[in-house]
């Protein structure tokens, strides 16, 4: 099956500064039509970095960068699925849960089935819809192999207020990582600018040009040996693959990053190959999405969740910290 076809925009000058977003993608790709783009829309799929844009009267901001995800057609929506959830929070608004890593957020081609949003159209009877359609609104997304916390909207209203907390970078996210190597300093700030590969479309890297400010805050908690550590981040900016980037561009690749560092590239010497195999084939980037705060959409009040490490998060811990 075809990947979702990705349309990507050109940088936003002045001219079209304040232009609706649908009108602006409008005038982007004459071969969708406005009404499809107002669909997509309200499904989801149109991003800025990680973060949805909901709402099709979204006003697009100076130098953002919008991307269009168009899937291949399919024969229906996406259906319920009793698939058990890790409920923090819920209520008539939204609700919070606490994503598996192996879970895909939203159906796709490769996953149309068993996503967050099958299991959430079971749990949810209580969704008013999005766009005039009950189906969970999906605010922003983290990785197939992210584990951690999400916040989903039940109604219109609440899915544009927090979309619109999305876009102004007032959530507050932290991550925790596990990384080869030691960060240098061991803690600081990273401030720089992240866009896609030139090599590889499929990576984000740092760039010079054309790439969108990013700011992540990190503090080394725990070094193990000085072949790994653990990394608590704070993003200040929320840019598509943000940490995995940051922290590679400090030599510090995440365990189980399968896209940024490759197996035959990960330390095959010194003290951690006692650990070797455990921890080159550990089956996903060790990146947890650990605190997330927002003001609440009704009340105005701001609040905040936790999650706990998981299992295969904390038994990784385990295990290098006994190297």
């Amino acid at each position: 099956m075809s990947d979702i076809i990705t349309y990507i925009t050109p940088i936003v000058n002045k001219d079209y500064k304040g232009k609706r977003i649908d009108k602006f993608l409008a005038d982007c790709f004459a071969d969708i039509s406005r009404s499809q783009i107002q669909r997509l829309i309200d499904e989801g799929n149109v991003m800025c970095d990680e973060n949805v844009i909901g709402n099709n009267a979204y006003k697009i901001k100076e130098g953002e960068v919008y991307q269009l995800l168009v899937p291949e057609a399919v024969d229906a929506e996406p259906e319920p699925e009793d698939i058990p959830l890790d409920v923090v929070y819920e209520d008539e608004h939204l609700i919070v849960v606490n994503k598996p890593a192996g879970m895909t957020v939203h159906p796709a081609p490769g996953s149309p089935n068993h996503t967050l949003v099958n299991a959430l159209l079971f749990h949810c009877r209580d969704l008013s819809g999005i766009g005039g359609v009950k189906r969970p609104g999906i605010v922003h997304r983290i990785d197939k192999d992210t584990s951690g916390l999400l916040v989903v909207a039940k109604n219109d209203n609440a899915h544009k207020f927090l979309c619109e907390q999305f876009a102004e970078h007032s959530i507050e996210r932290t991550y925790y990582a596990i990384v080869f190597g030691v960060p240098k300093p061991l803690k600081g700030v990273v401030d720089a600018n992240i866009g896609r590969s030139p090599y590889d479309r499929k990576k984000m890297a740092i760039v010079q040009k054309n790439g969108k400010h990013a700011v992540t805050h990190y503090e080394t908690l725990e070094i193990y040996k000085n072949e790994a550590s653990l990394v608590k981040c704070n993003l200040e900016t929320g840019r598509t693959h943000q940490i995995r980037v940051h922290m590679s561009g400090l030599g510090c690749h995440l365990v189980g990053d399968q896209l940024y560092v490759k197996p035959k590239k990960i330390v095959n010497k010194g003290i951690l190959a006692i650990k070797r195999d455990y921890v080159n084939h550990f089956p996903r980037q060790a990146l947890h999405a650990a605190s997330l705060g927002f003001i609440h959409p009704q009340s105005r009040e701001f609040i905040s969740f936790h999650s706990d490490f998981p299992e295969d998060f904390a038994n990784l811990i385990n295990e290098l910290k006994s190297i």
